[in-house]
């Protein structure tokens, strides 16, 4: 797979009729790895490795309701109690992020209220911190690691 902008980490991964998977410890399964979900698991690595978020504490793609619409989100960290601190999304190494990509994490992010948001395409990543009492958005140069 192309190399992204995150540090290397070591990946199980296998090849059922021709096509390759790669094994998710979050929701403990093989999933087909596409580049999408290249991204998504090298995040994973990122967040629990680097950012010290629990593994227990994190979801990857659960649903939400969107305007009488299902949708999905990429990743999502849960602090102890519950609540949400890091919203993800992931695009494709060749996706270009753009305003259509923050406009997406910023409607899931009405249905989970996480503090931090993250967009990544793999090579190039965007931090954001919600202050809802100025109602504004703040980029970062990086999320903050957990404590």
């Amino acid at each position: 797979m192309l190399n992204l902008s995150f540090p290397n980490y070591e990946f199980r991964l296998k090849e059922i009729n021709q096509k390759r998977f790669i094994f998710d410890e979050i929701r403990k399964k093989y999933i087909e790895l596409t580049p999408e979900e290249w991204v998504r698991q090298n995040c994973v690595k990122f967040l629990i490795n680097e950012k010290k978020f629990k593994k227990n504490l994190i979801s990857i793609e659960k649903k939400i309701q969107l305007n009488n619409t299902t949708k999905r989100f990429d990743i999502l960290v849960h602090d102890i109690n519950g609540g949400c601190i890091l919203l993800v999304e992931c695009k494709a190494p060749n996706i270009k992020i753009n305003q259509e990509s923050f406009d997406q994490i910023l409607r899931y992010n009405q249905e989970v209220n996480a503090e931090f948001l993250m967009v990544t395409n793999g090579i190039i990543h965007y931090y954001c911190r919600i202050n809802n009492d100025q109602r504004n958005i703040e980029f970062l140069k990086e999320i903050p690691v957990n404590k």
